[in-house]
């Protein structure tokens, strides 16, 4: 089972899904939705948390980001990620791939210095997962000035927060997935 890049260079293009994994993909129209609002992504360094097939970070790559960076735990998901870039050509100097837990990831990014313009985040829903990573990202210093943070969420699930370094630009719902956009304010 497939998906297609929606725009951009890759557009058309099929990317395959992780087979055996436990992973909910974003549909089609969400992912089109979320980066209708987010406009021009050229020259933006993009993080994908969670990544699955890395289908953001693709369709950013795709879009014209400068870099995408992939972060992943599960090995088939991986090993999906890999393949999907392969398929497409992406020059090396456009990616990374990190495996690793997020919680163990986001420390060891902001010690290496890396900002992100956009940061990408597709939890499994229903364990506060969404909220714990808002609650790391504002904590961590990986976010660029005026960066955005799209988190995909389960609609029940609170994200409410105090966060100190972001707030909630707004909120989408797609059938039972709402995408809250938060901004870097400081």
């Amino acid at each position: 089972m497939g998906m297609r890049i929606i725009g951009g260079v890759y557009r058309s293009r099929l990317i395959e899904m992780p087979k055996g994994a436990e992973i909910r993909p974003t549909q089609d129209r969400v992912r089109e939705a979320i980066f209708n609002i987010l406009g021009d992504v050229s020259g933006k360094n993009v993080l994908d948390l969670f990544a699955g097939s890395g289908a953001f970070g693709l369709e950013a790559l795709s879009r014209g980001a400068r870099r995408a960076t992939f972060v992943e735990n599960n090995s088939r998901c991986l090993k999906t990620i890999e393949e999907n870039i392969e398929s497409l050509n992406i020059p090396a100097s456009k990616y990374d791939i990190v495996r690793g837990s997020v919680s163990t990831v986001l420390p060891r990014l902001e010690k290496e210095g890396n900002r992100y313009d956009i940061i990408f985040l597709d939890p499994p829903y229903h364990k506060d997962m969404a909220k714990n990573c808002l609650i790391n990202i504002d904590n961590y210093d990986i976010l660029a000035e005026f960066g955005l943070a799209v988190a995909e969420h389960f609609k029940k699930d609170s994200l409410e927060t105090g966060l100190d370094t972001m707030e909630a630009l707004t909120a989408r719902k797609y059938g039972d997935t709402l995408v809250t956009i938060y901004r870097k304010i400081s």
